[in-house]
């Protein structure tokens, strides 16, 4: 992958694995600062009020350089009690200058050595690079990010994520380790993820994958400029709906009412397991 950027610099952090404020999640680690996936409605965008960035969202990345060394130091005193560590919530683990860092694959060596539980969320097929360490953890899933299973849509919305051909073939193969398999289904787009749910839902069930987590598409991040362009370019036609069904609280709720019904009919037809964070 060519991996081009405006902006890229390595810092220093006093802190590798911070407590999580997610569900069932007890640590977070995050190895990098951005993401150049450019997904649109990326929710972790607000990192960047932190950051002292001047580029835009997707335009930039901070490499932690010290975090595998720091991470040693924090496991080795027992800083982190046990608990399930998620790589990552405001960034992805296995971006681009993963290739070249390694800071998530030397990550997972340090917590494999310490017998950690983990989770892994990505949009990148990269992490099979890493199925070695992946297999050898007593606890461990691996999640992948997908919003739609038409790749088109997908160009638009997530430009430099991995295709999503490559995403279901990653999950098969982590499954073919023993590795447990989940989807992220969000966050749901109006009028785009809809249009390929059955798509989805046939296709994992061939059995790769254990669930589905799901979450609806929140714009409180300072997301929806990024949509709106998007949607403006490539699908003027659908701005106004999706506006009115992001923006318009009873509009929004009957929509996403409506969604939910659609998925737990499928999770019936399909005996996927469906969790929802909405």
């Amino acid at each position: 992958m060519v991996f081009l950027m405006s902006h890229v610099q390595e810092i220093t952090v006093k802190s590798a694995l911070v407590k999580s404020r997610i569900y069932d999640v007890d640590y977070v680690i995050n190895p990098y600062v951005g993401c150049t996936h450019g997904c649109k409605y990326c929710y972790a965008r607000f990192m960047k009020r932190y950051t002292g960035h001047k580029e835009p969202w997707g335009d930039f990345i901070d490499i932690k350089i010290n975090l595998p060394n720091l991470l040693t130091e924090e496991l080795a005193r027992k800083k982190a009690k046990d608990g399930l560590i998620l790589l990552s919530s405001v960034t992805d683990p296995y971006q681009p200058v993963e290739e070249k860092y390694e800071l998530t694959r030397k990550s997972l060596q340090r917590l494999l050595r310490y017998d950690r539980s983990i989770s892994i969320l990505t949009k990148s097929a990269l992490v099979i690079r890493d199925i070695d360490l992946l297999s050898q953890f007593r606890e461990c899933e691996v999640g992948f990010t997908i919003t739609t299973y038409d790749d088109k849509i997908r160009e638009i919305f997530e430009p430099e994520a991995s295709p999503i051909d490559q995403r279901i073939s990653a999950l098969q193969k982590l499954h073919d380790q023993g590795i447990a398999t989940y989807v992220f289904l969000g966050p749901i787009i109006p009028l785009f993820t809809e249009q390929t749910l059955n798509q989805l839902f046939e296709k994992f069930n061939e059995g790769f994958v254990d669930r589905f987590l799901i979450d609806k598409l929140n714009i409180k991040a300072g997301n929806w400029p990024a949509i709106r362009d998007a949607l403006r370019e490539h699908f003027p036609e659908k701005l106004r709906q999706v506006s009115d069904l992001l923006f318009n609280k009873q509009e929004n709720a009957n929509y996403f009412s409506n969604i939910k019904k659609t998925l737990l009919r499928l999770q019936s037809e399909y005996n996927i397991k469906c969790e929802f964070c909405f």
